[in-house]
């Protein structure tokens, strides 16, 4: 997969070029006036808030007022110890200085709720619970029904020292602006159920329907925050999608079963593996990438709904999206 400077240049250039595009539309873009006209009734409450300013007394009411937040096997000695722990304190201390009353994400908690009611109109809003998981980073978001439990410590900002030990690719996700693609993700997970296939093209096409859904709900996100990558490796994504495919195409990966590919090209990783001296440069997971446009050329060459194609098997969309990467 190499790419001269000449060609690889030129399409910076032509990236660039779509990119300013993209911004000049992107003011000027509007929510569906349906959607925006769905009424919402948020409920938030500060369970870190409440509990790392309270004192001992304060217990018993606060194990009435959140009983899911207190298994009954758990001594009342373990939550006043945590009250008092340092590491924890901190956590919040930093959590409220990043997010104070919380206020200024409820445009977004509205407008996330509201895309996901017009998409799926049995959605009931959930109960948002906030609270200092202890840097739990497999758990940054817990969706059960009726509540919603964000864990703020695991949103402070990619350079904040508290994530000092983990690794860059991975942290570079721990932004305030993260938080609605975790919220989104999690949500729709609970309609979604990926259809399970050892294939790789199938495997790219399941994650492309779970970022082409990240689209539809967060329009006031960007992508490559949908994606988790920098803007740096989104440009990269873009620009290279030509040479990925074909890389993927000469090697005959597309129906290739190995279980190696996951890490190669879809788990969490720093960087994809090609096996070339380029690898550094690319983003991990470029086989979500490459899904994601392969499900997007599908949707605008198919008539379909967002449900829809929830419920296409991959091949079917692999077949039916006419896709070809962008020159």
């Amino acid at each position: 997969m190499s790419v001269n400077i000449a060609k690889y240049m030129a399409r910076v250039l032509g990236v660039f070029l779509v990119f300013l595009l993209f911004l000049a539309c992107k003011t000027e873009q509007k929510i569906n006036p349906e959607i925006a006209k769905i009424d919402m009734d948020i409920q938030v409450e500060r369970f870190d808030q409440e509990f790392y300013t309270a004192s001992e007394n304060d217990l018993p009411n606060l194990k009435q007022k959140f009983v899911f937040m207190f298994p009954k096997e758990v001594h009342d000695s373990v939550w006043i110890q945590k009250m008092k722990n340092e590491e924890d304190q901190l956590l919040y201390k930093k959590a409220d200085s990043v997010f104070g009353d919380f206020e200024s994400l409820m445009p977004e908690f509205k407008l996330l709720f509201q895309h996901i009611s017009y998409y799926y109109p049995k959605f009931k809003v959930p109960r948002i619970v906030t609270h200092i998981s202890g840097l739990d980073y497999e758990y940054p978001v817990i969706y059960a029904d009726s509540l919603l439990f964000v864990s703020l410590d695991m949103f402070l900002g990619s350079e904040n020292e508290v994530y000092v030990s983990f690794p860059k690719y991975i942290s570079q996700n721990y932004n305030k602006e993260n938080m609605m693609v975790s919220v989104a993700t999690i949500i729709f997970q609970s309609f979604y159920r990926m259809q399970h296939s050892r294939m790789f093209i199938d495997k790219m096409i399941n994650e492309g329907k779970l970022l082409y859904a990240l689209e539809i709900l967060l329009p006031f996100v960007d992508d490559h925050l949908k994606i988790g990558y920098t803007q740096e490796k989104f440009n990269w994504a873009v620009t290279n999608e030509t040479d990925v495919w074909k890389y993927f195409m000469e090697h005959e990966l597309l129906y290739n079963s190995e279980a190696s590919l996951n890490a190669r090209f879809l788990d969490l990783a720093p960087f994809s593996k090609f096996y070339q001296a380029s690898d550094n440069d690319s983003p991990g997971s470029i086989g979500k990438w490459i899904g994601w446009q392969i499900v997007r050329s599908y949707m605008k060459n198919n008539d379909v709904t967002l449900q829809q194609l929830i419920n296409t098997a991959p091949d079917d969309i692999f077949r039916q999206s006419k896709y070809k990467p962008r020159k």
